[in-house]
């Protein structure tokens, strides 16, 4: 059996974590699927998928890592096309990568303890993002 759901929500940019595990738990609940795997897909080229452990210095540790290895205040070809600004978003997001698996059992995902599904928007800006969530199960 294959399901299919959304979550809608709004980003405030600049690498902005919003941790989604409760709204995909809640697909899964309330759906008719009790083991499988949870597919969560973000549609847009400048936001990603992951886990992490999501407190504040972890948080602020990843926010960092990104500044590091793709600063956003470098010249980006994409920038001089089109002159938006947000040519280390889009790099960002494709080395991040816009899903993530996860199995559950009993309707329960099987994530560790400390591991929570977050939605990364690197744009530069707010955005509405939507994410879909794909069951595929018994």
């Amino acid at each position: 059996m294959v399901a299919n759901k959304t979550i809608r929500l709004s980003t405030q940019g600049n690498c902005d974590l919003i941790d989604i595990t409760t709204a995909v738990a809640k697909e899964i609940s309330n759906s008719n699927i009790s083991n499988g795997i949870a597919t969560v897909f973000i549609a847009g080229s400048t936001a990603g998928i992951t886990t992490i452990e999501y407190e504040n210095g972890l948080l602020s540790d990843f926010k960092e890592m990104w500044e590091r290895n793709v600063p956003s205040d470098l010249t980006y070809q994409h920038d001089r096309r089109w002159g938006d600004g947000n040519g280390h978003s889009h790099v960002r997001a494709s080395l991040q990568g816009p899903s993530l698996v996860v199995p559950f059992a009993n309707k329960k995902m099987t994530l560790g303890t400390w591991q929570q599904i977050v939605v990364v928007d690197f744009d530069n800006r707010p955005r509405n993002r939507e994410i879909i969530v794909q069951l595929l199960g018994e």
